[in-house]
């Protein structure tokens, strides 16, 4: 098995990239006074960073005790251990961008195009440094052995963690491997219920926390086959059921129905998984990979027709 263990590991010693990340997989399973807390760290770590544990607990409504629970929940033993990792983490963020200011990704009423520019790829490149900072590669390793062995792989997902799911799908099909992506809640569940020992089953959900793509998993756990889950949150339903995790470390801000950050991450995680799965046969895949590439070339315009049909705009005078 390689889920998680808890409690979660402690940040860096030199209170480097991996405090934010940890702090936001810790939320699903902090105490309602403690995840207060935590909220405050993530909307603004730079001015936490400041503040006494008294202001911090006034802030958020509870105890300096309540406070000092949730730096030991994230890994630190002491309240002031948490603020230097957060002046750390902060002051390396805008030294990164440039910009002398601490980028969270929020987008507010009256940013520039330009700055909604910046905070997006800010976001995203975060998304993918922090995901890759944190991938367990062991279970990674795993992951890849079990899909390359697997006679079936089925893969799950609702919403926009199910266009990830479609992208895995196409990725192993090209290959050659036998997968199914079950983007209706139904269908998944009566795939799951066929799936055995030999069989690998993949759900993909950001939060963890999607009920139809929990009960495929567990459907597909009690036949015997091997789950994977690829999330946000280690310590969350859809692990429980899960052999190997896959964890992103991507922070879904203003607007979180976009689903943005957390695809980006998703992504970098299947790509990681595909490319391992697929360099395991090496020739193999590349005669797939050439062989489909052929099978399509038929269906594009050429080069010089295209160029025919679309002539470049005349120069102005």
């Amino acid at each position: 098995m390689t889920r998680p263990a808890a409690p979660f590991p402690a940040p860096p010693a030199d209170g480097g990239r991996g405090v934010l990340v940890t702090i936001r997989a810790a939320l699903p399973t902090l105490r309602p006074a403690e995840r207060r807390v935590a909220e405050a760290v993530l909307d603004d770590p730079a001015a936490v960073a400041g503040r006494s544990i008294s202001a911090l607990a006034s802030q958020c409504s509870t105890s300096g005790a309540t406070v000092l629970r949730f730096c030991r929940a994230v890994g630190f033993r002491h309240y002031p251990d948490l603020r230097l990792a957060l002046a750390r983490e902060t002051g390396r963020e805008e030294a990164d961008n440039g910009s002398g200011v601490h980028l969270t990704g929020d987008i507010s009423p009256t940013d520039s195009l330009e700055q909604i520019v910046a905070k997006i790829t800010y976001s995203d490149a975060r998304a993918i440094e922090d995901t890759a900072a944190t991938l367990d590669l062991g279970a990674l390793a795993r992951a890849i052995d079990a899909v390359a062995g697997a006679e079936r792989v089925d893969i799950y997902g609702i919403g926009a963690s199910g266009f990830v799911a479609q992208d895995l799908h196409q990725k192993l099909h090209r290959i050659g491997l036998l997968s199914s992506v079950w983007p209706d809640p139904h269908a998944a569940l009566t795939s799951a219920a066929l799936l055995g020992p030999r069989d690998v089953a993949i759900a993909i959900s950001h939060t963890g926390t999607t009920i139809d793509t929990i009960e495929a998993l567990r459907l597909a756990e009690a036949g015997g086959a091997t789950t994977i889950a690829i999330t946000n949150f280690g310590h969350s339903p859809l692990t429980g059921h899960a052999r190997h995790v896959l964890t992103t470390a991507a922070r879904e801000t203003t607007f979180r129905s976009g689903a943005m950050a957390s695809r980006i991450a998703q992504l970098a995680v299947i790509d990681c998984l595909f490319v391992g799965v697929a360099q395991r046969s090496y020739e193999r895949t590349m005669q797939a990979l050439e062989r489909t590439y052929a099978a399509v070339q038929g269906r594009r315009v050429p080069r010089r027709e295209s160029r025919r049909r679309n002539p470049p705009s005349a120069p102005r005078a």
